[in-house]
């Protein structure tokens, strides 16, 4: 942007020069030098300070490790690569034949365990009525049979507990998506091992709905940035086009200044990093059209409610930057 003005001074003064026919003599040259400096210098540090701008932003998205909660063979895919799914479709399904297995087992123990309930249930309330009438049941009687009852009530809770997990361990052997989204680069294929420990996804899941545009600004440029201030944003892979934007909100925190409970003192070099503040943008301008892929390099421009009329500057700057994205080069 700097080198932008400057030119754009250039080619003015050559202009006056050539149109005027004034002669270049030791104090016309050096008062368009000084004007120059004068002039660029203070529209640039009105610009910098009322109307930041940052050249390291990004489309910012937030993606999800499918890691599967059960271990077993991968016995289905059936998630395309970058194909939009909702929300709960299948994304791959485990070999699922020992949970089934284990489900079998797990009612049949229930089914033992209510059986014994009711015996023993029976058993007590048959003990406690003719304990009540002054039969020939004492009190030690009815105190077991009591027990007995009780421990197939715990039993029983237990079986139901287990036949619970082992029903959720069946159904986590068929994995689906979290959100809206959709995969990217899967390498996922039918007979690889999925396990849940250690930590390791099988594939990694993009929310389409969480994408945003975050930039890094200088920390002098904080006085000056809002909640709510209009903004522009310009990208590499669409030349030619600045798009509206508003500031959703400025990060409260810079990473370099994280601290973390930990077995050694600060050193210097912690304070030596000095970091950029981030702030997070929303377009106000449908982009869909450009099929621009997530992570795309951006630019941002904040206008503030300072100086106003020192904005118009950083928006002709801005497109005419936009405009040099035409002309690129291999490297």
């Amino acid at each position: 942007m700097d080198l932008l003005l400057i030119l754009t001074y250039t080619a003015l003064c050559v202009a006056i020069f050539k149109i005027f026919k004034i002669p270049l003599t030791k104090w016309t040259v050096p008062t368009a030098v000084l004007g120059g400096v004068v002039i660029i210098g203070a529209l640039m540090l009105l610009m910098n300070y009322n109307h930041p701008f940052t050249p390291l932003a990004r489309q910012v998205f937030i993606t999800t490790p499918i890691v599967p909660s059960v271990k077993g063979t991968v016995t289905e895919v059936l998630a395309t690569p970058n194909q939009m799914m909702k929300k709960g479709d299948v994304l791959f399904r485990i070999d699922d034949t020992r949970y089934r297995q284990s489900v079998d087992e797990k009612q049949a123990l229930v089914a033992t365990a209510t059986a014994e309930r009711v015996r023993t249930q029976g058993d007590f309330e048959r003990y406690k009525a003719g304990y009540a009438k002054g039969g020939a049941f004492t009190k030690a009687d009815l105190d077991t049979k009591e027990q007995l009852y009780l421990a197939a009530e715990a039993n029983l809770k237990a079986a139901k507990a287990d036949l619970q997990q082992a029903e959720y361990d069946l159904s986590e052997t068929v994995v689906r998506a979290p959100t809206d989204g959709y995969v990217s680069q899967l390498a996922l294929r039918p007979g690889m091992m999925a396990v849940p420990l250690p930590l390791r996804p099988v594939m990694v899941f993009i929310n389409r709905k969480d994408s945003m545009f975050v930039g890094a600004f200088n920390q002098k440029s904080l006085l000056r940035i809002r909640g709510g201030f209009d903004a522009e944003v310009m990208m590499e892979a669409i030349p030619g086009r600045v798009f509206k934007a508003r500031v959703r909100e400025v990060t409260p925190n810079i990473g370099e200044g994280q601290v973390q409970a930990q077995g050694a003192l600060y050193t210097t070099a912690q304070f030596n990093q000095r970091g950029r503040a981030f702030v997070t943008v929303e377009l106000l301008e449908d982009i869909s059209e450009y099929q621009l892929p997530d992570g795309a390099n951006a630019e941002i421009a904040v206008y503030s409610d300072s100086f106003t009329h020192v904005s118009v500057i950083r928006k002709i700057l801005l497109r005419m930057k936009s405009w040099q994205n035409y002309l690129f080069f291999e490297h």
